[in-house]
C-alpha cells in the first residue's frame, strides 16, 4: 500500500475508486464502505484526514481515537487498500467550501474516478457539504447505507461506549475484529519484574481509554527476534497502588522470556476480567496477580 501524507501525489495514484471518511476503528460499517469502493477496473483508495478534525476543533476534549494513524494504515493495508491519502487537516482545509474541496482536492489533486461515502457524511466549511453536494461532482458517486447491528447503528461512538463499560466482546461484534492497542514497548518502573510478573509497557496517549482493569489478551509481536503471537494478561489503568500515574497498558506474555523493549506490539483486548483495584501494599497485589493469570489461562484455553 502506498501512503501519501500531502496533496502532492504521483500520477500513478490518480484514477482510483476511493472511500472517504475518518475510519476510526475501521468497524463493520467502515468496511462496508470500503467494499462498495472495490472495482475491478480501478485501484482501491481511501481518503481520510490527519489529524482527526475533532483534534483541531476540540483540542481539550477527552481523548477519543480508537486507533492512531499508524494502526489505521496497518488495518487498511490488510483490507486490500492500495492508496491511502491522509489529507493534512488544518483550519485552511476546514474553511474550504464543499464545492472548493471537491474541485481542488478530490478532482484536481487526487483525480478520483469513483467515490464512496456513508449516508451521513458531512464535509466542508460548517459541514455544509453532503451527499447531495457530491452527486454534482464530475466523478461517480456511491452511497453506503448505515450498517445496523443488534443494538442499533454501528458507529465508533457505540464502540467507545462498549469499551468504556468493559464489554470488549460487544465492541468486537461491531468492529469485526478485536479492539487492538498498538505501540512501541517503553521502559517503565520495572515493578512487575520485581514482583515476578515482567510486563511490556505501552502508552495510551491520544487514545480512547477502555475500562480500567485486567484483560485476557492475545499479543502480536510485530518485529524483532520474538516475532509471533502470544497469550497474555494485561493491566490497563493508572496503577493506583503506586500513586497517581498516567494511564498506560502493561502486558505480561504468558510462558515467555525475553526482552521486548523497542518492539512493536499489537494487543487484542478479548475478555475483561475485573476492574482496577488499589491494594494495601505489594503482597496482596502479588496474590491477586497470580489469580489473574490463572483466570486468563482459563479464558484463553
Amino acid at each position: 500500500m502506498q501512503r501519501y501524507q500531502s496533496l502532492e501525489v504521483p500520477e500513478t495514484a490518480r484514477g482510483a475508486s476511493v472511500a472517504m471518511g475518518n475510519f476510526d476503528g475501521l468497524h463493520l460499517g467502515h468496511q462496508s464502505v470500503l467494499d462498495l469502493a472495490r472495482r475491478p477496473d480501478m485501484p482501491l483508495g481511501v481518503v481520510t484526514f490527519e489529524p482527526h478534525p475533532r483534534e483541531i476543533f476540540a483540542p481539550d476534549a477527552p481523548t477519543f481515537r480508537l486507533m492512531n494513524a499508524t494502526s489505521r494504515a496497518h488495518r487498511l493495508e490488510k483490507l486490500g487498500v492500495q492508496h491511502l491519502f491522509e489529507i493534512p487537516f488544518n483550519r485552511d482545509l476546514a474553511n474550504l467550501t464543499p464545492e472548493a474541496f471537491v474541485n481542488e482536492v478530490l478532482v484536481k489533486q487526487l483525480g478520483i474516478r469513483h467515490l464512496v461515502v456513508g449516508a451521513d457524511f458531512k464535509f466542508g466549511k460548517s459541514r455544509k457539504g453532503n451527499t447531495n453536494t457530491l452527486s454534482e461532482a464530475p466523478f461517480e458517486l456511491s452511497i453506503a447505507p448505515l450498517l445496523q447491528g443488534p443494538n442499533g447503528a454501528i458507529s465508533s461512538t457505540a464502540i467507545r461506549t462498549a469499551l468504556s463499560e468493559g464489554r470488549p466482546t460487544d465492541a468486537a461484534d461491531m468492529l469485526g475484529h478485536w479492539h487492538r492497542i498498538e505501540g512501541i514497548v517503553e521502559h517503565g518502573f520495572k515493578r512487575g519484574r520485581e514482583m515476578g510478573f515482567p510486563t511490556a509497557n505501552i502508552s495510551m496517549a491520544g487514545l480512547h481509554l477502555p475500562a480500567f482493569g485486567i484483560y485476557a489478551c492475545t499479543v502480536d509481536v510485530r518485529d524483532g527476534r520474538h516475532m509471533g503471537t502470544y497469550k497474555a494478561v494485561a493491566s490497563l489503568g493508572s496503577r493506583p497502588t503506586f500513586g497517581d500515574n498516567a494511564p498506560n497498558l502493561e502486558v505480561m506474555l504468558l510462558d515467555f522470556s525475553g526482552d521486548l523493549y523497542g518492539a512493536e506490539l499489537s494487543v487484542a483486548l478479548m475478555h475483561f476480567q475485573r476492574p482496577e483495584l488499589k491494594f494495601d501494599g505489594m503482597d496482596p497485589l502479588i496474590v491477586q496477580m497470580h489469580a489473574d493469570v490463572v483466570e486468563t489461562r482459563k479464558l484463553l484455553a
